[in-house]
């Protein structure tokens, strides 16, 4: 009876190790297969930048790196700004209104401030990289796979 409880133990043991070396495997392969590389990955690694070209995104980057943060901050604060409003009186009150409009205005800023971004940085890339660089906004936009 004690063997066969270790066999058992060692059986199930070894079934839950493979169980998870084969999730984590399958799961890695299919996450290989399905990551496309976010833009920032794709302009730095797919283009093929000059020295000049880094240089000037970085500058870019960090630029827009503290927009973005401030953008974020006012999107915090007027869901902070909803959640006030709702747990005050509990209905679609027009302090709820303006909270969802505050919202909604915070949202659009950043949406515009990445746009801006996303063409600043086009403007440093040579024509060809500006082809490739366009095609996968597109790809980005329309949830299109390359």
């Amino acid at each position: 009876m004690r063997g066969l409880s270790r066999g058992l133990v060692l059986t199930l043991v070894l079934t839950l190790v493979a169980a998870v070396g084969g999730t984590w495997i399958g799961a890695r392969y299919i996450y290989d297969q399905r990551h496309q590389p976010s833009l920032h990955e794709f302009v730095h690694e797919e283009l093929k930048l000059t020295v000049d070209q880094r240089a000037r995104l970085e500058v870019l980057e960090q630029d827009f790196a503290v927009r973005r943060r401030a953008r974020e901050a006012e999107l915090r604060a007027a869901n902070a700004e909803l959640a006030r409003a709702i747990q005050a009186r509990h209905e679609y009150s027009p302090e709820v209104k303006a909270a969802v409009e505050r919202f909604h205005d915070a949202m659009g800023a950043l949406q515009e401030e990445t746009i801006l971004h996303v063409l600043a940085m086009r403007s440093v890339l040579t024509p060809e990289q500006a082809a490739q660089f366009d095609q996968r906004i597109g790809e980005a936009l329309t949830e299109q796979a390359p």
